[in-house]
């Protein structure tokens, strides 16, 4: 992933100076959040995930809150909750974590079902509703919410609903050798990530995001996104297919891809790209034993590319 845009090349090497070996999910988070999308990382512990939140928070200058996610997590834990005040007489509403720029939503499948549900309204329309008040939430709004793959004691698995509103899934996988030797000669950085300055300001985010809005993308390329996606739902190997707001999805982070590589047009590689980690998390398969990223592959490979 070659990026051509200076904007985003000055903000992914200062990550970079914290986050050895992390390149293609930095850039894919990137992606995420100039798409004014959500962000899922399934991964094994200790490689990273939340020293990737708290850098993206420090130099993109935005906010960062965290939540824990265990069983006996509260729905108000998250979105916080209306105290009684003795000096006012009334009740007062305390913010929760929810109320930040970037919110790491740590381990969410071991979050209940009915705290998970609390998420929902906040990710979708980036407000929240506590005793019949609805409360807007800070803009730029990111989530990123991470979970572990093996481990299924004690776990809630995330409903199609919640997985759907999640723009991307990703995972950030093992340095290679040299990252990883680097790392070990230098220590632990999370100390230095939190001396990380920013390289762009709140308002340069939404400028971007507006400016992604107004990429170009032909009507020959839209008509072959259609095709993919009815493909999904028609094909034989998948019980559900992906849903408009995926279709949404891929044109989004298509076109903000093509912004980090300079153009101000989308071409058939840029949605490409972007597929295997818009895609997957989204369709359910008759056969579990087949892989998504083969039947994927497939249905990309039986649909004619636009000139």
């Amino acid at each position: 992933m070659i990026i051509k845009n200076k904007k985003i090349l000055q903000i992914l090497e200062s990550l970079q100076s914290c986050l050895q070996g992390k390149e293609k999910a930095i850039i894919l988070s990137l992606i995420a959040i100039f798409s004014k999308g959500h962000l899922l990382i399934e991964d094994f512990p200790g490689l990273g995930k939340t020293s990737l939140a708290i850098a993206l928070s420090k130099v993109l200058n935005l906010s960062f809150g965290r939540i824990q996610c265990t069983n006996d997590l509260l729905p108000t834990d998250i979105t916080g909750l209306s105290i009684y005040s003795k000096n006012t007489g009334e009740f007062e509403f305390k913010p929760g974590p929810i109320f930040n720029n970037i919110v790491l939503v740590d381990e969410i499948n071991r979050a209940t079902p009915k705290t998970q549900s609390a998420l929902l309204e906040a990710m979708a329309e980036e407000q929240v509703t506590v005793d019949g008040k609805t409360y807007k939430l800070p803009k730029p709004f990111f989530v990123i919410a991470t979970q572990n793959p093996v481990e299924i004691y004690g776990t809630f698995p995330l409903p199609e609903s919640q997985l759907d509103r999640f723009m991307m899934k990703i995972s950030i996988g093992y340095p290679d050798r040299e990252a990883e030797k680097q790392i070990l000669k230098e220590g632990s950085s999370r100390e230095n990530l939190y001396r990380l300055t920013a390289a762009i300001e709140k308002e340069e985010i939404i400028k971007i995001q507006n400016e992604i809005k107004q990429i170009y993308i032909s009507e020959k390329i839209i008509n072959w996104i259609i095709d993919f996606v009815n493909a999904t739902r028609q094909d034989s190997r998948i019980l559900l297919g992906i849903s408009t707001r995926a279709a949404l999805a891929i044109t989004t982070t298509a076109k903000a891809y093509a912004y980090f590589k300079g153009r101000d047009y989308v071409i058939p590689e840029d949605v490409k790209e972007m597929i295997p980690f818009v895609v997957p998390h989204r369709i359910i398969l008759k056969e579990e034993e087949t892989l998504k990223q083969e039947v994927i592959s497939s249905i990309l490979q039986g649909i004619s590319t636009p000139p």
